[in-house]
């Protein structure tokens, strides 16, 4: 499967709008014009009018139809006011622009107007990784430091949603750890061990679970055979569980710079997607985000 497959769902959602924070980046204008091009749906723009302009003009980009551009004096005030957008139904999608994680997502937590609804925020990215014929989504890799039971089995049921707002109707997820066997010394393996039980008592809906598994018995059937792993997850996991925010750092990283992995990421579990890219992201996987929350506003 390949990204492009989102960005051609995207396109049918034309009554989705975008609330970007602190617009006024090269970018993040790239990734919109893009977005505008595949006429993924409008999108308010808020921070400095003139910068947002220039960087228009530098673009050559002409069709302003789709996009409405609110003067801000500040980052800070740019992220309260897109949140607010989203919170009063105005706009679909939150996507950071040229502002600080911190304070955008500071807008989001807020209790009078932020985006909270009582479930566990998580990062979810979907990677399209050369030599696989499915989406391989690694969740979390991002937000969470250290997450307890409780909490991986939120991050499960959020990158479940995701998965089937994407098309796939039963994910298969893998719970990582070292190794494939619960170990008391391991708290990975025991949680793992209790997500697998919990999905088969319904406690967990919308998916397959198994763990503790390995990586490569994760992905790899060759891997799993060859340790004699029987399951119906083992060799093909579509979502990767990680144990903590280190894991999933590494792993998300080792993708896109080893593996030459293309990736769209998105926070899950609040009112509606925020696309929270990285100034180093590049235009191409931000276009990648937006698409995915773009699919997931409008599931």
């Amino acid at each position: 499967m390949k990204l492009q497959s989102l960005i051609d769902r995207a396109t049918k959602s034309i009554d989705i709008t975008v609330a970007v924070a602190a617009a006024e980046d090269e970018e993040v204008i790239d990734a919109v014009a893009m977005a505008l091009d595949h006429h993924f749906g409008r999108f308010v723009l808020y921070g400095d009018r003139e910068q947002i302009w220039q960087l228009l003009k530098q673009k050559n980009y002409a069709n302003l139809d789709n996009i409405q551009i609110v003067h801000v004096n500040s980052a800070m005030q740019a992220a309260e006011l897109a949140v607010r957008a989203v919170h009063l139904n105005e706009a679909d999608v939150l996507m950071k622009g040229n502002v600080p994680t911190a304070t955008l997502l500071k807008a989001v937590l807020n209790k009078e107007y932020g985006l909270r609804i009582g479930k566990v925020l998580s990062h979810v990215a979907v990677f399209e990784v050369p030599g696989y014929d499915r989406f391989i989504i690694v969740t979390d890799a991002a937000m969470n430091i250290s997450p307890d039971l409780e909490q991986k089995a939120q991050i499960i049921s959020n990158a479940v949603a995701i998965a089937h707002a994407i098309g796939i109707e039963t994910p298969k997820v893998a719970a990582l750890a070292a190794v494939e066997v619960v170990n008391p010394s391991m708290p990975a393996t025991m949680d793992a061990a209790a997500l697998t039980m919990m999905q088969k008592r319904g406690q967990i809906k919308g998916c397959v679970i198994d763990g503790p598994l390995a990586l490569d018995n994760a992905v790899s059937l060759k891997a799993a055979e060859h340790k004699r792993i029987d399951s119906e997850v083992a060799g093909k996991a579509d979502i990767l569980l990680v144990p903590d925010i280190e894991a999933g750092n590494m792993l998300y990283k080792s993708l896109v710079y080893f593996a030459n992995a293309k990736v769209g990421a998105i926070i899950a579990g609040a009112k509606a997607p925020i696309v929270l890219t990285s100034r180093a992201d590049s235009a191409e996987s931000k276009l990648y985000s937006l698409a995915l929350a773009v699919c997931s506003a409008s599931k």
